[in-house]
């Protein structure tokens, strides 16, 4: 996809203003950033917590990868103010209707071919720290779109609070996940839960390694 130069500048300035609030102003950590390819299509796919991730996980990427993009699905009630709509969508955010919402799922398909994009599998935030099942559209996603799928744990985020200081935070990017086995299955349902499952385990091991892994039951 191509991205003016201009925008990607936008993106990277952003990126740093609000790393200065998570990293300096707050205790904001970054764990396995070489993990991230460089190029190609990448998804990473995180634990959701907290609505700080959409615009902390760009500052762990991009400082690594400066001018880049970290394309993001979001609900669609944060566009609906002209002011917000302009600001979310120039730093590589798009609209997505509850429920299943094809057009948004063909948009992450066609970046997934060289572009790096955040996925939450849960679906729906868990403000209490308990990781919750994948869903298996992701797998979906995962099986039509071979990219390379980083595991991401979000450790801390949320219990901030803005305009606060001195927060402790962290996120952890494991190795890219192997589904080799799993791609040459057939396409159906049972196939896309098996993938998404293997990335929600990677993402507990990642919790565990930090003592924050907390399951569902």
């Amino acid at each position: 996809m191509n991205v003016s130069l201009f925008r990607r500048c936008w993106v990277t300035f952003s990126a740093w203003v609000i790393g200065c609030y998570a990293s300096l102003l707050n205790d904001f950590r970054v764990k396995g950033v070489e993990n991230i390819p460089p190029a190609g299509g990448v998804l990473l796919a995180s634990n959701h917590i907290s609505a700080f991730e959409t615009i902390f996980l760009p500052w762990a990427v991009i400082r690594k990868h400066p001018l880049q993009m970290l394309w993001a699905p979001a609900k669609e009630e944060l566009f609906r103010k002209p002011v917000q709509r302009l600001l979310y969508s120039s730093w590589g955010a798009f609209p997505v209707k509850r429920g299943r919402d094809v057009r948004a799922g063909k948009a992450i398909n066609e970046l997934l071919r060289d572009q790096k994009v955040m996925l939450f599998p849960e679906g729906t935030r868990h403000s209490d720290g308990v990781l919750g099942k994948g869903n298996r559209g992701v797998g979906k996603i995962i099986y039509d779109t071979h990219p390379v799928v980083i595991p991401t744990a979000l450790v801390g985020l949320n219990r901030w609070k803005f305009p606060r200081l001195g927060q402790k935070g962290l996120v952890i990017f494991g190795r890219p996940l192997d589904f080799s086995d799993l791609l040459g299955l057939e396409d159906c349902k049972e196939t896309h839960q098996l993938i998404v499952d293997r990335v929600m385990e990677a993402i507990a091991r990642l919790l565990e390694a930090e003592g924050a892994y907390r399951g569902e039951g």
